[in-house]
Parts: structure tokens; sequence; C-alpha cells
């Protein structure tokens, strides 16, 4: 009977890791080829998994698609978080990184905003909801780091400055797109009495 138990308990951490796994994956893919590019038998194909095994964890491609959003939208969160946490100017090593080469080059692991933006619009409420909490978690962080009120405008540059550095196919011009903006944002702080920097 123990024997039984033990490897129920087995089964179950197995399927659990192997949920990760897939979510992990879904995750990056649908940043880099948004949420229409990756197929089920492709995920699960990195995953190591058969096709057949994806009806064991989810019940359609949808479900897994809107698990794999709230994914890319924690780790967002915890790269925001890694990024500000012991900066000596917060607000410039947010704006340095997120307007970053890097960043511009490693969209399956960057912000989830920027990447599923075009497809989430025409996606379900589920996909809307959960992208649209994210937007106000951004919000939130950049009111803490710049001007009251300037944080709609900071984001929306942000977004659509390494949206543009990402599309365009001229390097130069995609490098001056990201400079533009971290110069543009630069001065946008809020000093310790709440006074715009100049």
């Amino acid at each position: 009977m123990t024997d039984i138990i033990r490897s129920m308990g087995h089964s179950q951490d197995e399927k659990t890791r192997n949920h990760d796994r897939i979510v992990e994956i879904a995750a990056r893919r649908i940043r880099e080829q948004g949420t229409d590019g990756p197929g089920v038998a492709e995920i699960m194909r990195d995953a190591g998994l058969t096709h057949g095994g994806f009806y064991k964890h989810f019940g359609s491609r949808d479900e897994l698609v809107a698990e794999a959003a709230r994914r890319s939208y924690a780790e967002s969160d915890r790269a925001v978080e890694e990024v500000v946490a012991d900066a000596e100017d917060p607000r410039r090593a947010f704006v340095d990184w997120y307007l970053s080469e890097a960043h511009r080059d490693d969209p399956g692991t960057g912000c989830a905003v920027v990447a599923l933006g075009s497809d989430v619009a025409r996606a379900d409420e589920t996909i809307r909801d959960a992208y649209t909490d994210q937007v106000r978690r951004y919000l939130d962080h950049l009111e803490a780091l710049l001007d009251a009120g300037a944080d709609t405008v900071a984001l929306s540059t942000l977004v659509g400055a390494l949206t543009l550095a990402r599309a365009v196919n001229d390097p130069e011009l995609s490098a001056r797109i990201l400079r533009d903006a971290r110069e543009a944002l630069a001065g946008r702080s809020a000093g310790p009495d709440g006074a715009r920097d100049s």
C-alpha cells in the first residue's frame, strides 16, 4: 500500500513538473512568435513530451496560451524588481534595462506587454484581462519611479520604442530609437520631495 501511495505521489510530482515545463516553453514561444505562432505539437515536442499528452494538462490550446501569458507577465514583474532592487538610481536602471539592445534582442524572455500587444487586442477576454492587469502593474512601477501623472506617457514611450526598435531592419535606426527614448525619459524622475528633476 505504501508503495502505491509513493508511486501516486511520484506521478503527481512528475505531472506538475511536466505542466510547468510546457507553460515555461509556451511563455517563451508566445513572446517570440505571438499567441498564434507556436503549435501544440511544437510546444510538446520541445518539452520532451508527446502531443497526445497535452490534454492531460490543458482543456484547450487557448487555456495554455492564457496560462503562458500569465507566466510571461509574472516573469516581467520579477525582471523589473531585480533591475531596480539595489540600483542607486532605480528609474535610470529600469529605463536603461528596458530600452537596451539586449532586451530588444531577446523577446523570448523580455517584456510580454510589447511581445503580446498586437495579439492581445484580438484575444479573448481572459487574455485581455491578464494583459490589462500587467499594464496596471507596470504603471504602478512607473508611478513610483517617475513624475505623478507621467506614468502612462512613460509606458507608451517605453513600449512604443521597444516595439519600433524590434520591428525596423536598420540596426542604426533601431539603436537610435532606443537611445532617443532613453534620453527623453532621463529627466522624468521624481525627486525626494516629489518635484520633477530637470
